[in-house]
């Protein structure tokens, strides 16, 4: 075997010319959040985002978990690559040859282990392959040619083989294995056999016919077995390993992203796989013993934009289908059902009617949507008057899980034309549910937040680092729970926030047309400075200038007039740098724009104008202020 290092020049220039941030995102769904990007963490599991990626710094950390690590050290984690494997992955990508030397005797050691389980495991296909046509693989070897009709040329594409039968519970290949030299450690790891201490090693498949499972690199990384005979589980699956995370992998994949079709079509077991590609549906993928996860929807969205679900047509095919879908447009591909009926399976369906009209049947693929809400059609009896109701409910939950405003219109649309609903009606339940859930959103992202917030303050404790505060509070802690009430408004020190920035416009009157796509006059929420932003918007618009006298005696009692005069003593700018006063004014708009933003999205009625909020609290998290 041939080991191979790189030079340190050569590793920073791969890593230089490799985007931290796109590379992830091809494996994580990432959104923008402040200077830095944020997803579900693909090393473990969780349902609020705790993964973050810094571009600016080329990182990734895990606040839950605790991975991190740069670019390369992410594709050894998730694709567990070697070393030179991952950077070989990158440079490729940037277009840079990497030159071959010999490795290091640790890096030998530790790139060792991972090639010796990918060779157990192609060993073990081969082993496996060569069994098929013995006496005892014989009832499997029929299984494939005469049960299943494939080819002794698909058999051999796909590396087909037999675990061998024993009266009681087989050993014989942990006995080919370690006549090949393995040790108990590395065949124990492989996931193959079972070790025990003080019992009798065996293997975890037998009497069953096997399926190689091969990476996108066609390497192979795991099996699956089918039963011969009764015996349970049907089918079973390698457990994951070091090599091996059925999650994130997919059979048939190394092939069909080869495949010339636009799309990729998604079956629910190795066999329709197998069938398909021997069909000429090349294609073909599926999921490996589990539901979609969004690991695998995600790697999917490498290779294609379209999937079509091809699963089978009973019960579970189409609760499985209807789970895949969300998962699958949540990556931003889209989702098309392929109705196989009156026939099970993909596999069935070509027996019976040929690959031209199973060609046929997918391209009448059906919308998504409309296939959801078929299904959901189905579980009530819309002559009754209240459950006509409920269906009607249900059907603007699914609608609100459209992003893109003018697709959700068109499908609103097509859903009240279809279903005879009033429009204004059916909208009115999109926007209810989808302000519902864009809200729990925003409740979760103010946690985070918070979280992110005590993690960073701890880690300023430890270096002696501090914010500059001005004596209007943490940014970070505004809340929607008190985003109606003026008390609320004091305690997050939103009221001083703006009675400075007020002050710096009788300073600077040139900030509020500086500001102006920025900050306006409705960002002011109280009714006080409110009204004192007010006059000076009106002064600078017709003089360029804020009269102090002026701002002061627009206003009748006396307490409010010496609230106006204190806005031109405040003194908290007093005898601050340029820079820090370029962070004390990005603190001072982007306190006031979160208070605000947070109190009009509790408040909207309307999805869209809540979307749009969104939108601007995305704007506000690259917020840049330069005087």
């Amino acid at each position: 075997m041939v080991f191979l290092y790189y030079p340190d020049d050569i590793v920073e220039q791969v890593r230089q010319q490799s985007n931290i941030v796109d590379i992830i995102s091809g494996y994580v769904r990432l959104t923008r959040h402040g200077s830095s990007y944020l997803g579900l963490c693909p090393f473990h599991n969780e349902k609020t985002p705790s993964f973050s990626v810094s571009e600016s710094k080329q990182i990734f950390k895990c606040f839950g978990c605790g991975e991190s690590g740069n670019v390369v050290t992410f594709l050894m984690k998730y694709e567990n690559f070697t070393f030179p494997e991952a950077l070989k992955m990158l440079a490729d990508r940037v277009g840079i040859t990497l030159p071959e030397q010999e490795y290091s005797e640790e890096q030998k050691k530790r790139s060792g282990r991972r090639n010796q389980l990918l060779e157990i495991n192609r060993q073990a296909a081969v082993y496996f392959f060569s069994k098929l046509k013995t006496e005892h693989g014989k009832k499997a070897y029929d299984y494939f040619t005469k049960e299943r009709g494939l080819s002794n040329d698909i058999i051999v594409k796909f590396g087909l083989g037999y675990s061998e039968y024993s009266s009681g519970l087989s050993d014989d290949l942990y006995q080919y294995l370690k006549n090949l030299g393995y040790s108990d450690e590395l065949i124990k790891a492989s996931g193959l056999v079972e070790i025990r201490a003080g019992k009798m090693p065996y293997d975890k498949f037998w009497n069953r016919a096997m399926f190689p499972i091969l990476d996108v690199n066609q390497r192979v990384i795991g099996f699956g077995g089918r039963v011969m005979g009764d015996g349970k589980p049907k089918y079973m699956n390698s457990p994951d390993t070091e090599v091996f995370d059925k999650s994130r992998n997919l059979f048939g994949l190394y092939l069909a992203r080869r495949s010339k079709r636009k799309n990729i079509i998604l079956c629910e077991g190795y066999m329709d796989v197998i069938a398909m590609h021997q069909a000429g549906f090349d294609n073909a993928v599926a999921s490996l013993g589990t539901a979609l996860t969004e690991g695998q929807a995600t790697l999917l969205k490498r290779y294609t934009k379209e999937i079509l679900l091809t699963y089978d047509s009973d019960k579970a095919g189409v609760k499985a289908a209807l789970r895949a879908i969300p998962i699958v447009r949540a990556v931003g591909l889209n989702p098309k059902v392929v109705k196989l009926s009156p026939y099970k399976d993909p596999d069935e369906f070509i027996k019976a009617e040929g690959a031209e009209n199973f060609e046929v049947r997918l391209s009448k693929a059906q919308n998504s949507f409309y296939f959801q809400t078929e299904e959901l059609e189905k579980e009530y009896d819309l002559s009754d008057p209240a459950q006509k109701t409920e269906f009607f409910h249900q059907v603007a939950k699914l609608l609100c899980k459209f992003d893109d405003e003018i697709e959700r219109n068109v499908y609103m649309e097509a859903a009240a034309e279809k279903y005879r609903m009033e429009y204004g009606q059916l909208r009115g339940l999109v926007n209810q549910y989808g302000l519902q859930e864009l809200k729990e959103k925003e409740y979760r992202e103010a946690a985070q937040k918070i979280r992110e917030e005590r993690q960073r303050i701890q880690g300023n404790k430890g270096n002696g680092e501090h914010s500059l505060q001005l004596g209007i509070g943490n940014t970070q802690e505004i809340g929607l729970r008190n985003a109606r009430t003026s008390k609320g408004l004091q305690e997050n020190g939103v009221e001083k926030a703006q009675k400075i920035l007020l002050t710096w416009f009788s300073v600077d009157p040139i900030l509020i047309e500086k500001l102006s796509n920025i900050v306006a006059l409705s960002d002011f929420k109280s009714e006080f400075y409110h009204e004192v932003a007010k006059v000076m918007y009106a002064m600078f618009e017709k003089n360029h200038c804020i009269e102090p006298a002026a701002v002061i005696n627009h206003f009748q009692e006396v307490e409010e007039q010496k609230r106006a005069a204190d806005i031109f003593y405040e003194n908290s700018l007093d005898e601050l740098s340029m820079q820090e006063k370029e962070r004390a004014l990005h603190e001072l708009i982007r306190k006031i724009k979160e208070y605000s933003l947070s109190y009009d999205s509790a408040n909207v009625t309307d999805l869209t104008q809540l979307q749009k909020i969104y939108k601007e609290k995305e704007k506000l998290k690259t917020l840049k202020i330069q005087l």
